[in-house]
């Protein structure tokens, strides 16, 4: 596996380019932000009078539309969600990209799974940050930066790995390192991580915690700390020194727990689900029913995003953050800036 750090890559390639973010999301905003303050030339695109237009813009950005943005460009960042890249792509990158432009992607799944087919004459690469926009940038402020994986998937011009790991120091990724791996691998273990651990294993599980405390007959204030606020502190114990570090802080009631009652929460039947999940990424079936929520106008999405924000457990936060202040004066996401 090949790691490159700042002092492996050279800006030069990027002195004399243009960078279009397309896109002013987490991602967008982090990007976009970094390369400035890299010295590089940026300029940011997004839905004309849209709220992410106005925040580029009052970052003091040249906002255009995605046409425009890739007529000027010589590198072009797609940072807009997967379910919208490939009709922007169809509509108005496509037919503005020269012949030996630069397009990149934070994440393989179009690409991956064909939802964009560039042309052969395109250099097309990847750097995708192992972490969201907000903490790209944040990490950048202090002098520090997120791990970022680089892929190649197409290089007519011979020089697309410079140019994707000078983009990848640019947004401050050297600090930490740059791996280099394939958009497949990156696709499929991303999907894998985000749906079956990160977001949707780790949100099902404490979920399912808090309403097993609060059936019980427990206050939801109590099962809200136990379940949920104090993920962040074992998180972090196993950030800074992995799982045995964490072991290591806890107490040996809890420690043991951990080690006994774990593996009973976590059973084969679940990795058995883990597997199918898995399987539904690597034949296309997950993507595929994604691709088609977005053509049905994401009904289950919707409703299914409108519960979570209903549910006792988010309420029950809500209320307990205002005992702790504190959280606000850090914040990495900022609904009025980012």
């Amino acid at each position: 596996m090949k790691v490159y750090y700042e002092k492996d890559i050279d800006l030069k390639p990027l002195a004399k380019k243009t960078v279009a973010i397309i896109g002013y999301g987490s991602q967008g905003f982090g990007h976009s932000n970094n390369l400035r303050d890299s010295k590089i030339n940026v300029i940011v695109s997004d839905m004309k009078g849209g709220k992410a237009w106005q925040k580029a813009e009052a970052a003091s950005f040249k906002v255009l539309p995605a046409a425009d943005a890739v007529k000027q460009a010589d590198i072009v960042m797609m940072l807009v969600p997967d379910e919208l890249q490939a009709d922007i792509y169809k509509n108005e990158i496509a037919p503005n990209l020269g012949k030996g432009t630069y397009l990149g992607f934070a994440h393989g799944f179009n690409i991956h799974y064909g939802q964009i087919v560039p042309s052969q004459d395109v250099n097309v690469f990847m750097v995708a940050p192992k972490g969201p926009g907000h903490l790209v940038r944040g990490e950048y402020t202090k002098g520090r930066g997120v791990p970022s994986l680089l892929a190649i998937h197409q290089d007519p011009s011979g020089n697309t790995r410079e140019i994707g790991l000078a983009y990848a120091a640019g947004i401050g990724a050297g600090r930490a390192g740059i791996i280099e791996t394939t958009f497949r691998e990156e696709t499929e273990t991303d999907l894998f991580g985000e749906q079956a651990v990160l977001c949707g294993g780790v949100t099902a599980l404490m979920l399912a915690g808090f309403e097993t405390l609060v059936h019980a007959g427990y206050a939801p204030e109590m099962a809200y700390f136990e379940c949920i606020h104090e993920m962040k502190l074992i998180v972090d114990l196993i950030y800074e020194g992995g799982i045995s570090n964490m072991r290591y802080s806890i107490s040996n009631t809890a420690r043991y727990g951990d080690l006994t009652r774990g593996p009973m929460i976590i059973s084969d039947d679940v990795k058995y689900e883990m597997e199918q999940i898995l399987e539904d990424i690597q034949n296309g079936v997950l993507p595929l029913g994604w691709i088609l929520e977005k053509k049905a106008n994401m009904p289950v999405f919707n409703a299914l995003t409108r519960s979570g924000e209903e549910h006792l457990a988010e309420k029950t936060g809500q209320s307990l953050r205002k005992m702790m202040p504190w959280l606000q004066k850090e914040k990495l996401v900022d609904k009025s800036k980012n």
